[in-house]
C-alpha cells in the first residue's frame, strides 16, 4: 500500500503545483489538510525525509496562498491585515480561505444557496481540519511552531465564528464567514462543527502541554470550556457517509484524549457511538454502495472508510485500557453492534481502487479530493492518530 499511496500523493503534488512547483498552484484547504497527514504518514512509515519535506512545503504554500487575499480581489496582502513581516510570522492568525474558484459574495449581492457552494470564504470545519494537520506536523516533526500556529488559528476561528443569537443563550457557530472574517456568509451551523472544534482544540491543547514552559505559549482553556457548552444537547445523528466517518474518527480521537486525561466531556463517547450506530443502520439500508460509480461521490464514501478504520482502533483502545473506560459500558456494548459494519471499508476501498471506477466523470469532477481521500483511506493512521 505504501507504494500505491506514494504514487497517488506524488501525482497529487504534481497536479496541484506543489512539486514540481507550478506557476499557479491549486490549493484547497480541506484536501490539503488530509494531504499533509498523508505525507507525514509516508514519512513515518518509510523514514524518507522527502515526504516530510513535501508536508512542510505544502503547509508553507497553503499559508502563502490561502492566508492572503485572492489575485482577483481589490485587496492584497495577508487577510489578517498584518504587514508582510508580521503576517509571515503569524500566517494563520487571520484564518485561511477555502480556496474555491469563485470570489466570495459581496454583502450587497443576493444570497444564492446553490452558488454559495462555489464561492470562496472561510469554513469553520475546514479550519479545524487544518488545525489538526498543523498539530500533526508538530507531533511528527518535533517542531513546536506548527502547534502555535494551529492555536492561533483556533483562537481566531473561535472568536469570529461563535456568537450568541440575540446576544444571549447558548452560542452557535456560523457555517461560513467572509474572507476577512468581518461578516457571516451562511448563518446556519454545521451539525458536527461544535464537536469537531472541541476535539480539535483538545488535541492542540494536549500537544501544547509539552511547550507550556516556553515564553507566552498560547492557551485554549477558555475556548475549550466555551465550545464544550455549545456541544451540549446537540443531535449528532446523520446517515451521510462523510459525516459518519467524521463521527467515528472523532470517537477514536476522544478515546485517545481520555486516555491522556485531556478531554473535558468524556460522556460524548457514548453519544457518538450511539449516533453512529443509528446513522450506519440507515445508510446501509439506503443501498447507495450498490450504485454504479457515476452515481457515487468517492470522497464521501472514503471518509466513511477512514472512520471505520478508526472504529477498529477505538475497539482496541477500549480493550487495552479497560480501567480508563470502565464507566463507558454503554459505548462498549454498542461498539459490538457497530463492528458488523467494518467490512464496508474493504468494499469501499476495493471499489475505488478499480481503475474503471476512477475513470468516470464523477471521479474526475472531484479528482484532487478523491485522490487524497483514497490515499488517507489506505494509510489512515497519519490522520487518525493524535500522538
Amino acid at each position: 500500500m505504501k507504494v500505491l499511496v506514494s504514487e497517488i500523493m506524488t501525482e497529487y503534488a504534481g497536479l496541484t503545483g506543489l512539486s514540481p512547483a507550478g506557476p499557479h498552484p491549486q490549493r484547497y484547504l480541506w484536501t490539503d489538510a488530509f494531504a499533509v497527514c498523508n505525507f507525514l504518514e509516508l514519512y513515518r512509515q518509510t523514514g524518507d525525509e522527502h515526504y516530510s519535506h513535501l508536508a512542510s512545503l505544502l503547509v508553507d504554500q497553503v499559508h502563502a496562498i490561502l492566508g492572503r487575499h485572492r489575485a482577483d480581489d481589490s485587496r492584497s496582502g495577508w487577510i489578517s491585515g498584518l504587514d508582510e513581516q508580521e503576517g509571515a510570522r503569524h500566517p494563520t492568525i487571520g484564518g485561511l480561505r477555502i480556496g474555491k474558484e469563485m470570489n466570495e459574495r459581496r454583502p450587497e449581492d443576493p444570497f444564492d444557496e446553490q452558488l454559495e457552494w462555489d464561492r470562496d470564504g472561510q469554513y469553520y470545519h475546514y479550519l479545524t481540519q487544518w488545525m489538526h494537520s498543523l498539530d500533526r506536523m508538530s507531533v511528527v516533526t518535533g517542531e513546536p511552531t506548527y502547534n502555535r500556529l494551529a492555536i492561533e488559528l483556533a483562537k481566531t476561528a473561535h472568536a469570529r465564528f461563535t456568537y450568541s443569537p440575540g446576544g444571549r443563550g447558548q452560542k452557535h457557530i456560523y457555517w461560513k464567514m467572509s474572507i476577512d472574517l468581518s461578516h457571516p456568509q451562511v448563518l446556519s451551523m454545521g451539525q458536527h462543527d461544535p464537536l469537531d472544534g472541541l476535539i480539535t482544540y483538545s488535541g492542540l491543547q494536549a500537544t501544547a502541554r509539552k511547550y507550556s514552559g516556553q515564553s507566552a505559549w498560547p492557551d485554549l482553556s477558555a475556548e475549550i470550556a466555551d465550545i464544550a457548552n455549545i456541544c451540549t444537547g446537540k443531535s449528532l445523528i446523520t446517515d451521510d457517509p462523510l459525516g459518519l466517518g467524521g463521527l467515528l474518527t472523532g470517537a477514536c480521537k476522544i478515546a485517545q484524549l481520555v486516555i491522556a486525561d485531556n478531554f473535558i466531556k468524556p460522556d460524548l463517547l457514548e453519544t457518538i457511538v450511539a449516533s453512529s450506530l443509528i446513522g450506519l443502520d440507515s445508510y446501509v439500508r439506503g443501498a447507495s454502495l450498490k450504485l454504479p460509480a457515476d452515481y457515487r461521490l468517492a470522497f464521501r464514501e472514503l471518509g466513511l472508510s477512514i472512520g471505520l478504520q478508526a472504529l477498529e482502533r477505538l475497539k482496541g483502545l477500549l480493550e487495552q485500557y479497560t480501567g480508563v473506560f470502565k464507566k463507558h459500558r454503554s459505548a462498549q456494548s454498542q461498539l459490538k453492534s457497530l463492528m458488523q459494519y467494518v467490512p464496508l471499508r474493504e468494499a469501499i476501498n476495493a471499489f475505488w481502487l478499480e481503475r474503471k471506477n476512477r475513470e468516470t466523470s464523477a471521479w474526475m469532477a472531484h479528482l484532487n479530493i478523491n485522490m487524497v481521500m483514497l490515499a488517507t483511506s489506505l494509510v489512515p493512521d497519519g490522520y487518525i492518530s493524535l500522538r
